[in-house]
């Protein structure tokens, strides 16, 4: 064998040795990058991740601010600028009940206004009936609230009903004299009811419920 042959063979044993060595050392760049890859996904899916919670647009809210008007029946009161009767769709023709609807435009929601003449003999059917509609809602409701009110000097009895959770109408309440008038409401919001995100409204809404109890005078 000549010394070039020896030479030749030489070579060819070092290049496949160098690409064994290569090869390995792929494999094991190739494994370290698969488990910092593992690591990786591991650390960050650890016990400490918080779920954002649901996020609703910002409702601006329109300045309060009322006027009063006697066109709802035999009681006039006050209501909000930002809301206005609904002449279209009401009913006073007959003599014994009427109702209105007090809508509220950029909040898309109503208050159904119904009046009912009474006789004493009646109060107690018609508070029944009332408070029976407000808790037909608990199916929904996480809880219902009531408040009292009365101002004897006006003949104004009256109870209102504050619903918290996933109930279609968020408030209702009534009005009495206790002898002759009966009048009660109730809001709806023109959606699927979901409280976190009409609550503001929803309040805003039974702030004026309030001030409506408060303002209302029955007719002589």
């Amino acid at each position: 064998m000549t010394k070039i042959s020896i030479f030749l063979q030489h070579i060819t044993s070092n290049s496949q040795t160098t690409s064994l060595l290569s090869k390995k050392i792929i494999r094991n760049v190739t494994f370290c990058i698969f488990m910092l890859t593992i690591l990786t996904v591991l650390f960050a899916c650890d016990g400490n991740y918080q779920p954002k919670p649901y996020a609703y647009f910002r409702i601006e809210l329109p300045p309060i601010k009322y006027y009063e008007i006697d066109s709802l029946g035999p009681y006039y009161t006050q209501i909000n600028v930002n809301s206005h009767p609904d002449k279209t769709d009401s009913h006073f023709s007959d003599v014994t009940d009427k109702w209105i609807n007090v809508v509220y435009p950029k909040l898309n929601a109503t208050i159904h206004l119904s009046y009912k003449h009474i006789t004493p003999d009646q109060l107690q059917t018609v508070t029944e009936e009332s408070r029976t509609l407000v808790y037909n809602h608990t199916i929904r409701a996480d809880n219902i609230i009531e408040s009292y009110y009365e101002d004897s000097i006006n003949h104004i009895y009256g109870v209102m009903y504050e619903l918290t959770g996933n109930a279609a109408s968020p408030a209702q309440f009534y009005i009495t004299d206790s002898t002759h008038n009966f009048l009660r409401g109730a809001v709806y919001f023109n959606n699927l009811p979901n409280y976190d995100s009409i609550m503001p409204c929803a309040i805003y809404i039974e702030n004026d419920i309030v001030h409506i109890i408060e303002t209302l005078r029955w007719k002589k």
